[in-house]
């Protein structure tokens, strides 16, 4: 903010960790960030490990709004179709750049989520990519990983589980997320 970005572009967002075990609620400083900050960010939604209805309550809840760009669900960061909604969806870069500055004009504090699919030819079919994550949240338990090692380890282990087709995915859907933000940012 202070440094006049106004437009960011990761792969996907931080959020609310599944439980595991008797571990604690466990919420990505991402989240609260997204409510304060004025930006907006451009991803493929949460990353795919997390607890993603959790995750866009948590959103809604802070007042960040959610815009999908020509698709009216959330992703999943591997998968274009988390199963959850968007509050709106646009057609253009700029409409969604048009969307954040009202949002701003208001005096509406935080970001505006502009959230797409990952690239067609890149997205992996939801029962590949859920057994592996189901298989590394048991190992990362049975392991008893939990805080800042636990997202490291979930991201390597799917990566390996998936033949590497998880991490190139994520290089297709950082490549689409930096040319939509460089629209976005060309709008604004």
């Amino acid at each position: 903010q202070w440094a006049g970005i106004r437009v960011f572009a990761p792969g996907g967002i931080g959020g609310v960790h599944r439980r595991i075990g008797e571990a604690p609620l466990d919420v990505s400083a991402d989240l609260p960030e997204l409510a304060r900050t004025p930006v907006i960010v451009v991803c493929a939604g949460a990353k795919a490990i997390l607890d993603l209805p959790a995750t866009v309550e948590y959103l809604e809840t802070m007042g960040v709004p959610v815009i999908g760009y020509r698709t009216e669900h959330f992703p999943a960061f591997y998968t274009s179709d988390s199963g959850l909604g968007v509050d709106a969806r646009v057609e253009s870069a700029d409409e969604a750049a048009r969307i954040a500055q009202a949002h701003w004009d208001l005096c509406l504090e935080g970001a505006v989520l502009v959230v797409q699919p990952p690239p067609e030819e890149a997205a992996l079919q939801p029962g590949q990519i859920d057994a592996a994550i189901r298989q590394a949240l048991d190992e990362a338990a049975e392991q008893g990983l939990r805080g800042a090692a636990l997202t490291p380890f979930l991201l390597g282990r799917v990566s390996q589980l998936s033949g590497g087709d998880s991490l190139r995915a994520n290089l297709a859907l950082l490549r689409s997320n930096a040319r939509l933000g460089a629209q976005i940012a060309a709008s604004l």
